[in-house]
C-alpha cells in the first residue's frame, strides 16, 4: 500500500481515485498546451510529465524512485545505475519509429517512478512520436494481452512490441480522444501490479 496525499489505506480505492486524478490532470497537460514546450525524448520532459499527472496524489510525483522494483523474475534498473541509464536514454537517437520504440522499451527497462510508469511513459512515447514522424498510437488498437507479453520480452527481442505498436500508429495527432487512450489506467493495470519492493 503506497502513502499517499489522499490519506486512503486501501488498495482498490486508491487505484480508482489515482485513475480519476490522473486522467482529469492527463486533459489538463493536453488542453493547456504544456506538452507543446517540453522537449521531445528528454527524462526531464518525463518527470514533468510524472509530476503532473500524480502530483496531487503522491509525494514522490516526478522523483526518481527510491526503492529497488521486480516484476516476476525481471529487476528494472538498480538504483546505482539509474542516473547514468536516464543519461544514455537521453542521448539515444529518435528520428525513427524503430529508434523511438527502442527508446520507449529502454525506459520502460529503467522504470524511474515508484508508480505511474506506464501511463506517463506512454504520453511521453506519443509525444516523442508527435513532434519526431508525425504520428502517434491509437492505444485502443493494442491488444492488452500482446502489447504486455511484448514489453516483458522487450528487453531481449523488441521486435514484438515495434510491429505491436506500429500497427496502431495514426496521424490523428492533435485528437484529445486518441491522446487520452494511452492514460487507460484501468485497461493496464492488471499487467502493472505484481511488483517486488526493496526500500533502502
Amino acid at each position: 500500500m503506497l502513502k499517499n496525499k489522499l490519506g486512503i489505506d486501501n488498495p482498490a480505492d486508491l487505484a480508482r481515485e489515482e485513475e480519476r486524478i490522473s486522467k482529469k490532470k492527463a486533459i489538463e497537460l493536453f488542453e493547456q498546451g504544456i506538452l507543446d514546450h517540453l522537449s521531445a525524448g528528454k527524462f526531464s520532459t518525463l518527470q514533468v510529465i510524472h509530476r503532473y499527472l500524480f502530483e496531487d496524489i503522491y509525494d514522490f510525483a516526478g522523483k526518481i524512485r527510491t526503492v529497488n522494483i521486480a516484476k516476476g523474475n525481471f529487476r528494472f534498473a538498480p538504483l546505482m545505475y539509474m542516473e547514468a541509464a536516464l543519461a544514455n536514454i537521453d542521448k539515444m537517437p529518435q528520428s525513427t519509429f524503430d529508434e523511438i520504440i527502442e527508446k520507449y522499451v529502454e525506459m520502460n527497462i529503467a522504470h524511474p517512478f515508484r508508480e505511474g510508469n506506464g501511463r506517463s511513459t506512454r504520453i511521453w512515447l506519443d509525444h516523442i512520436l508527435k513532434n519526431e514522424i508525425g504520428k502517434v498510437i491509437d492505444w485502443s488498437k493494442v491488444d492488452k494481452e500482446d502489447y504486455l507479453l511484448a514489453m516483458e520480452r522487450s528487453p531481449i527481442r523488441d521486435i514484438e512490441i515495434k510491429h505491436t505498436l506500429k500497427a496502431a500508429l495514426t496521424d490523428e495527432i492533435n485528437s484529445r480522444e486518441i491522446y487520452m487512450k494511452g492514460i487507460d489506467h484501468s485497461y493496464y493495470y492488471e499487467g502493472y501490479t505484481a511488483f517486488r519492493t526493496e526500500e533502502l
